[in-house]
């Protein structure tokens, strides 16, 4: 196996639809996160042995930057290809993916945080494996539910069990 290293993103689309987040890959692809996330205050700590990803988006929700922790699966063309970045780390490493938002690892997990005060947008964490898909929203203690995004009308809950 190659050694996997840090990628930088790149600015990729966004789109709320129904029961999900499309993100729409620099070389035409696209990708659907199915949803609707559930809101989480602040941090969440994923699945242990799950494939982490992070969408950091604008305040409108049409452009974000997406990246990958501890992806050892995709070689770096690929990902520079498709704008989605990558961060590696060690077993007690904390890194500052974007201004507001930080990734740490937690044993067989991934714990992202997010400073809702620093971000400007939104901030959705997917976890998944060959067995089950979770989305997460990072929310602020004051979230209500009525934000009128593509959430409005929706349970909030997650469509997986956690395993």
């Amino acid at each position: 196996m190659s050694t996997r290293s840090n990628v930088a993103p790149s600015t990729i689309g966004v789109d709320f639809v129904e029961g999900g987040v499309v993100v729409q890959y620099l070389d035409g692809r696209e990708v659907f996160y199915h949803g609707p996330p559930k809101p989480v205050t602040e941090s969440i700590t994923t699945p242990p042995g799950k494939n982490v990803h992070v969408l950091v988006t604008d305040p409108d929700g049409i452009e974000g930057v997406m990246t990958y922790v501890n992806d050892r699966d995709t070689h770096d063309g690929i990902l520079e290809k498709t704008g989605v970045g990558r961060v590696m780390l060690e077993a007690t490493d904390e890194e500052e993916l974007f201004p507001g938002v930080t990734v740490a690892t937690e044993a067989y997990s991934v714990r992202v945080e997010a400073d809702l005060e620093v971000v400007d947008g939104r901030v959705f964490v997917f976890a998944e494996d060959e067995l089950s898909e979770h989305a997460y929203e990072l929310v602020g203690p004051d979230y209500d539910g009525s934000s009128g995004d593509s959430r409005e009308g929706e349970d909030g809950q997650d469509t997986h069990q956690e395993v």
